[in-house]
């Protein structure tokens, strides 16, 4: 009896787009591979739905998302007489599919915690020249274009630039999950007005008004969702749970969590020692892993874990103040005697429950600008050629500083 041919160019519905597809075999492969079935099991936003309950959408649908656009810039760019190859095309599509492969459980909360020294983008490297060994080589130009090192700069701009396809999909699908519709761009706008001038990826002047748009979206979205104050709390809280359990598995102290959490929490895990079988072990690490952990730790003996433990999973989060001026010194060792006095902790122990930082956003960077084509052939900065004076503004770095303590304080 024949096994029945698997049929691999599949559609996926999409609540963004409308209908998916998936270009041919090996994109298909790819997707079905357990590395990249593991984004399903890892969310866009880490724990943003604690501020907007829809925001529960997950690093699998952005990355299928991103196919989706690219094969849409693919084949506007074609139409304007941009040579694109299959081989190229293939590349961008792959390049793009798995440029957040790299992301670990509650995005980037295991880089400043779990994992030492090793960024996403390095991770998704390495998972990368891992499944091109398993495809055979096939993967080898995407890698060369994700990495910046082919010759065409236009294919890299598409991964990554100021108006790469990620952040087309990611600013109209967290602006659809989250509700907040100023981050809603027309990315099919965008895609339709790009256009490549002496291997630069640039936007027709047509589109200069749709290139406002997504700079201001992307200003507001910061603000509003990524920078959102009562996000920014849960971060740091998840970064401490994290600190604390690390810093208990290395002194012995009995911890219960999933066999893959174990791994990262009694082994010292850093760029230097970060080998394949690391890689292996990180690809079945998600966030079930880490809330499941947590959940079991709500009970643990040691108060310090167990109270940052239950103010995630019960969502009793830390005060915030945010504001536009550093916070002075004065009012932190304040902060700190009352701090002290209630609930009788060290210093070690205080910085768990009351800490400080600081947020930046530049909604549009000057140095790596994004270029319009005028009716004349001449290409312009955006932030000169528009006509709006708050762009020009835009290109200053915002920073705003805050300090978390517990509310009863």
């Amino acid at each position: 009896m024949k096994t029945p041919k698997t049929n691999k160019l599949k559609i996926l519905n999409d609540p963004i787009y409308g209908f998916i597809s998936i270009p041919n075999s090996l994109i298909y492969d790819i997707i079905e591979h357990p590395y990249f079935q593991r984004l399903r099991r890892v969310s866009q936003m880490g724990l943003s739905n604690l501020v907007y309950p829809g925001a529960n959408h997950t690093r699998f649908h952005h990355a299928l998302g991103c196919l989706h656009l690219m094969q849409k810039a693919v084949q506007v760019l074609r139409t304007k007489n941009v040579d694109i190859s299959e081989e190229e095309a293939n590349a961008l599509y792959i390049a793009i599919l798995l440029h957040d492969i790299g992301h670990g459980a509650f995005s980037h909360a295991l880089e400043y915690s779990i994992v030492n020294g090793i960024v996403h983008e390095e991770i998704s490297l390495r998972f990368m020249k891992a499944l091109n060994e398993d495809f055979d080589g096939k993967l080898s130009l995407a890698i060369q274009v994700f990495e910046g090192k082919y010759h065409r700069k236009f294919l890299y701009q598409l991964i990554s630039s100021q108006l790469d396809i990620d952040r087309l999909d990611y600013l109209k699908r967290d602006s659809f999950y989250t509700g907040v519709t100023e981050g809603n761009i027309s990315s099919d706008r965008l895609i339709k007005m790009m256009n490549v001038v002496d291997d630069e990826l640039v936007i027709e002047e047509k589109g200069i008004y749709s290139v406002e748009k997504f700079i201001i979206a992307r200003r507001l979205m910061y603000w509003q969702v990524y920078l959102h104050k009562t996000g920014l709390v849960a971060e740091n809280l998840l970064v401490n749970v994290l600190k604390r359990a690390k810093e208990l598995a290395m002194n012995g102290v009995d911890l219960r969590a999933t066999t893959s959490f174990k791994y990262f929490l009694y082994n010292e895990v850093t760029d230097r020692n970060f080998t394949d079988e690391t890689l292996e072990k990180f690809s079945k690490l998600d966030d079930f892993d880490v809330l499941a952990s947590i959940k079991e730790w709500t009970n643990h003996d040691d108060k310090i874990l167990s109270s940052l433990s239950n103010m995630i999973i019960n969502r009793k989060l830390l005060r915030i103040e945010l504001q536009n001026e550093p916070i002075t010194d004065s009012y932190i060792k304040k902060l700190h005697k009352k701090l002290k006095e209630k609930f009788q902790l060290n210093k070690e122990e205080l910085e768990y429950f009351m800490f400080q930082g600081s947020v930046k956003n530049q909604a549009y960077n000057p140095e790596l600008p994004v270029k319009i084509l005028t009716k004349k052939g001449k290409l312009k900065d955006i932030a000169k050629a528009s006509d709006q004076l708050n762009l020009q503004a835009l290109t200053k770095p915002v920073i705003k500083y805050y300090v978390c303590y517990p509310k009863s304080l």
